[in-house]
């Protein structure tokens, strides 16, 4: 008795007008469910890496006034800034004369944990701890050749030493003529009915 083969799994080929139907289909069906952001799939490592070599890039291009190793740091989409703009953008950084150094011996606190937005950009921001101001920044990432290349950047120094909280100013005193407040009373009222 010959042995029996068994069915094989087959994908019939399809017409153009059911691909174009399946395609329409799921346009109709991310058009109703919009790709949210999600959790990208990045380390700690390599948070710090990314935060730390764009920062530093920032801050070594703010102290030389040379922004062009920043710009070609940079996505495509980020070197459509010219060194000359970038400088600009920047301006208030080499006016202050802000030295980002410091980040490299801090670890930087996350207050928007890596996230892939639905453009595929990495999304980030948090900042450095550090007395008495603290470094603040929030940046974008675009995929570029399997890479991570920077695309958004923005940085502020901002003061990080505890504040006391505002104080009321004290009560003014009472006046022996005033009569004391009435404490309240502990009776209980019934609503009755309206006729």
């Amino acid at each position: 008795m010959p042995a029996q083969e068994e069915p094989q799994a087959r994908a019939a080929p399809q017409t153009q007008a059911a691909q174009e139907s399946r395609i329409k289909r799921q346009h109709a069906a991310n058009a109703e469910h919009p790709k949210q952001p999600h959790p990208a799939g990045i380390d700690r490592n390599g948070v710090i890496i990314l935060v730390k070599s764009a920062l530093m890039a920032l801050d070594q291009a703010n102290k030389t006034g040379n922004y062009t190793v920043l710009r070609d740091l940079g996505s495509p989409a980020f070197q459509v800034n010219t060194a000359a703009r970038l400088a600009e953008i920047f301006a208030s950084n080499r006016t202050q004369q802000l030295d980002f150094s410091g980040i490299l011996v801090l670890e930087p606190q996350l207050t928007l944990l890596p996230q892939v937005e639905p453009s595929g950009m990495l999304h980030m921001a948090g900042f450095f701890p550090s007395a008495p101001r603290q470094l603040n920044f929030e940046m974008l990432w675009q995929p570029v050749n399997r890479q991570w290349r920077l695309f958004g950047i923005s940085v502020n120094l901002a003061d990080s030493s505890p504040t006391a909280p505002e104080t009321t100013p004290p009560p003014k005193p009472a006046d022996d003529n005033e009569p004391p407040p009435q404490a309240p009373t502990g009776a209980i009222y019934t609503s009755r009915p309206k006729q």
